[in-house]
């Protein structure tokens, strides 16, 4: 069985103590996690936004890596673009090194121009952005000078992986698979689109890299448990849940492809859509069964902590031992 909690500390009306708690309770919860089997913790960034939707991943990483021991710290995605590159070069390096290898970035373009006005970078050249930030990472990782931007620069330390294990390129396009056949990296794009893998394998064939490509399922959904599922749609969870859907779907024009983009409108056409849902442990261990896998989003738009450890606790004791060797 293969378990993940995402975490993304959304708060809505920014609320100082509430978004203190969100991030203390977070972090306990990534701990709760690694002690009890979890696989992966994950993060995204976004920014600017009214629930203070996740902005500093990789401070985030750091803070759980910190406090964890053997579970896979994902960021799915940082937006590279808005970064500078050798600054988060530096910083990927780091983790990796006090992780032993434990962490996992997956880049992103990201899709709202607003975020890049924010950081005063060029919304149409992005991915010519990337391009340069990518191969910039890449050469700071040898440990060698390189020419950046027409000067000279070193960047130390080297991460103990090997940046194929560190880094992959996102996207849900052709010049997301294209770019990552160029420089070698594997590609997870962001929704299931079969005729990607064929292309990305063609074109690392072409650039002559190996392929690694991690595609997500057809149908991603994402976790919460109760012990009354209705009770919990038509109160605080149904609420959190249609917060963050409502909001990423704002987000969304026709050209994204997202595995968890929902159209719905009201909390009832979003239970019917499944990319969340709400289910007792008993429904979680025979979902459990015949996925592999499960992602719980415990305090997914503003549901607040002590509902989220619900879902964590009845995941632990009463799914997890149904399911073990899974």
């Amino acid at each position: 069985m293969f378990s993940t909690v995402r975490l993304n500390f959304q708060v809505p009306g920014l609320d100082r103590k509430a978004l203190a708690a969100a991030y203390s309770e977070g972090i306990a919860m990534a701990r709760y996690a690694d002690e009890n089997g979890f696989d992966v913790v994950s993060f995204e960034e976004h920014h600017g936004t009214d629930l203070a939707w996740s902005p500093s991943p990789l401070i985030t990483a750091g803070a759980v890596i910190g406090g964890t021991k053997n579970v896979r710290v994902v960021i799915q995605a940082l937006l590279v673009p808005l970064h500078d590159p050798l600054r988060i070069a530096e910083d990927m390096a780091v983790l990796d090194l006090m992780s032993g290898g434990r962490l996992m970035v997956v880049s992103g373009l990201g899709y709202r121009p607003e975020e890049y006005a924010m950081f005063d970078k060029d919304w149409p050249g992005r991915g010519a952005l990337v391009d340069e930030d990518l191969e910039a990472i890449l050469n700071a990782w040898t440990g060698e000078p390189f020419t950046y931007r027409g000067r000279t620069v070193r960047v130390t330390p080297m991460p103990a992986s090997p940046p194929q294990q560190i880094l992959f390129v996102g996207g849900s396009g052709k010049p997301g698979a294209r770019r990552a056949a160029r420089l070698g990296l594997g590609f997870i794009p962001a929704a299931a689109v079969p005729e990607l893998e064929p292309y990305y394998n063609e074109k690392c064939q072409e650039y002559g890299t190996t392929p690694f490509m991690m595609a997500p399922p057809e149908h991603t959904v994402l976790t919460m448990l109760s012990d009354d599922p209705d009770r919990a749609w038509a109160g605080e969870v149904g609420k959190g849940l249609f917060v963050e859907a409502s909001t990423y779907g704002s987000w969304q024009t026709p050209d994204i492809k997202s595995a968890v983009h929902s159209h719905a409108t009201t909390v009832e056409e979003l239970r019917k859509e499944n990319i969340y849902e709400i289910v007792t442990p008993d429904e979680a261990i025979q979902l459990g069964r015949e996925r592999g896998s499960m992602i719980l989003h415990p305090m997914c738009g503003g549901i607040s902590p002590d509902v989220g450890w619900e879902t964590m606790h009845m995941y632990v004791e009463k799914v997890l031992p149904a399911l073990k060797g899974s």
